[in-house]
């Protein structure tokens, strides 16, 4: 099949395939799986039991192969069951499973605690290593094991942590989904879902855009109790396990899970607070392109500026694609094809799916299942070039162990953003009329403000919250006081005061995870590490692309500042920052230029 035949009439359909894991729930493939990780925990428990008696060599060995096949059965079972409740978060059986799922991983624990503190105890770990082949393969996962040790609890604490946080947080995350897919949204007239109406965002008609914000603000109130329920008892966990732990605060163990320093979030966050008034400039500019005076309201943050304000087919959005990947990498380019023709993508929203986007790597396929909320928009191919992005990303670790894979939330948005860059940059390099590169510009920026002004506000959000959780149970008037004073923080004057969305802690997903606080500087990061690594591509041509892939290859075996140093950068040099932020900062002169040119 060539790029301008058609897409079969499922692929059309939008929904994505799940055959290739399970035939849905009663496939006796899955009951089988499920049967098997008994067994294994089973395992992990024996050998937890004889750890004592075992050589070192014996005991990291058996340890390590049964770790690997148990994380990898628990990732397609899991996988899957997710896949299918992100798109109905009113299956029942797909939350059953999730629960039973999550109470097996809790059960591991102890096993798994016990195994650990045995392997960080040893003295002569690294000359095992050193000396067995094998072993030399999990190098890293090894190291992880001993710098872990320092905040792992006593193997009781850790079941009961593992546990309680069925029913605790993820039990809260799992409401906060509901709430948000499900939750009826009345726009002129009709019921709409918060996807749908948050879509509107995009309209060409001003109108419309105001309506949607308008309507989407009014759906908030009938979930805001039971959304600031789950997220001060989500940030409470957070604050109560930390402190269990050893760590200074939850900032500081969101740096310790991303292998990221404190130097380079400061060098980052600093230089984003620097270049801030030059966002507020292109938010006052946009605004007077739009017949406002002063800031822009929040409800035209997303209007379309130029000529792009035509609706793309799923065809038309895969052909784009294609094209411009293409000129990148033939890997890339295949990778997204099969995206396309073999039903990875689950494209357009509807009454019980999830918001927003997503990638999910399934590494037992060696594939990804992305979702997305497609309204055709270009927006909208953007967003799938940045989800296909991760999948790109996906596949580069694939080569290492199922142990191995996992690679830190930063360095996750580097290959999702580097992709929008390579869209957006070289469709405006395409662009044949002022009205289109206009648009092109704009669009880029607007990501961008996305990436830095917003993300800079909900970090000050999250921050707030956590500095508050201890003395107050927070309101949903106090959550909407701390994201107001957040906004203000970050965009000033650049948006109007009165029209800042007080609702954005309800209807982002990052704020309701146990396991992932601050997943907001990550974004500002693979942004700005993006536009560093573009650069390096534009000076370097066709022979940056294979050190593009073993970088990416690197993130899950390394921490990010020993990632960047393979391409010569320093990420607690703030100049690093600045070069990427003056790039956008040129951008912004260009589209003043534009929008007041007489």
């Amino acid at each position: 099949m060539n790029e301008t035949e058609k897409l079969d009439e499922k692929a059309l359909q939008g929904t994505w395939d799940l055959t290739v894991l399970y035939d849905g729930f009663d496939d006796p493939k899955l009951t089988a799986d499920v049967e098997k990780l008994k067994k294994l925990i089973e395992e992990a428990g024996k050998i937890a039991a004889i750890r004592k008696e075992l050589t070192h060599r014996d005991l990291l060995h058996r340890y390590i192969d049964t770790a690997e096949k148990t994380a990898s059965l628990l990732e397609k079972l899991f996988g899957y069951t997710y896949l299918v409740y992100a798109t109905d978060t009113s299956n029942d059986r797909a939350m059953a499973l999730m629960g039973k799922l999550r109470a097996m991983s809790a059960s591991i624990a102890p096993f798994d605690t016990a195994a650990q503190h045995e392997i960080a105890a040893m003295e002569d770990l690294d000359a095992l290593v050193g000396s067995d082949a094998a072993l030399k393969g999990y190098s890293y996962f090894i190291s992880r094991i001993k710098e872990d040790n320092k905040y792992l609890l006593g193997e009781k604490e850790e079941e009961i942590m593992a546990l309680m946080n069925t029913s605790g947080a993820d039990a809260w995350s799992e409401l906060h989904d509901t709430l948000t897919s499900t939750v009826n949204v009345s726009y002129r007239g009709k019921t709409v879902t918060l996807s749908e109406v948050r879509n509107l965002a995009y309209d060409g008609d001003p109108a419309v855009r105001k309506d949607a914000y308008d309507a989407e603000l009014a759906c908030y109130p009938a979930v805001e109790q039971s959304a600031a329920f789950a997220l001060n008892s989500i940030k409470l966990q957070v604050i109560n396990e930390c402190r269990l732990r050893g760590f200074e605060s939850p900032l500081a163990q969101a740096l310790y899970k991303s292998r990221m320093s404190r130097e380079t979030l400061d060098a980052l966050l600093g230089a984003m607070n620097e270049y801030m008034p030059r966002f507020r400039d292109y938010l006052k500019a946009k605004s007077r392109a739009l017949g406002h005076d002063g800031g822009l309201p929040w409800y035209d943050m997303f209007a379309p500026i130029g000529s792009i304000d035509r609706k793309y087919t799923v065809e038309e959005a895969k052909d784009y694609l294609l094209d411009i990947f293409g000129r990148f990498d033939s890997e890339l380019h295949d990778m997204v094809k099969r995206a396309f023709e073999e039903r990875w993508i689950d494209f357009f929203p509807h009454k019980g799916k999830v918001g927003g986007a997503f990638d999910s790597g399934v590494p037992c396929i060696k594939q990804s299942r992305v979702l997305t909320n497609f309204d055709g928009a270009f927006g909208d191919i953007v967003t799938l070039a940045h989800e296909l992005g991760h999948a790109f990303h996906d596949r580069q670790v694939f080569s290492h162990s199922p142990l191995q894979q996992d690679y830190s939330m930063p360095v996750a948005e580097t290959a999702s953003t580097f992709n929008e860059v390579l869209v957006v940059s070289e469709a405006i390099e395409r662009a044949k009329t002022k009205a289109e590169k206009l648009a092109l510009i704009e669009n880029q920026l607007s990501d961008a403000c996305q990436i830095i002004c917003d993300i800079y506000s909900r970090y000050l959000f999250e921050s707030s919250v956590f500095d508050n959780r201890d003395n107050e149970f927070m309101s949903p008037e106090r959550m909407c006081e701390l994201m107001h004073q957040a906004q203000l923080a970050s965009y000033g004057d650049g948006i109007t005061e009165d029209t800042l969305h007080p609702y954005m802690w309800l209807c982002k997903g990052h704020y309701y995870s146990g396991h992932l606080s601050f997943y907001n500087f990550p974004y500002a990061f693979g942004g700005l590490f993006a536009r560093g690594l573009y650069a390096l591509y534009k000076e370097k041509g066709p022979e940056f692309v294979p050190l593009y892939k073993s970088l990416l290859n690197a993130t899950s075996v390394s921490n990010v500042e020993d990632t960047a140093k393979m391409t010569g950068i320093d990420l607690t040099d703030k100049a690093f920052w600045r070069a990427g932020l003056q790039s956008l900062a040129d951008e912004i002169d260009e589209f003043i230029s534009l929008v007041d040119e007489k």
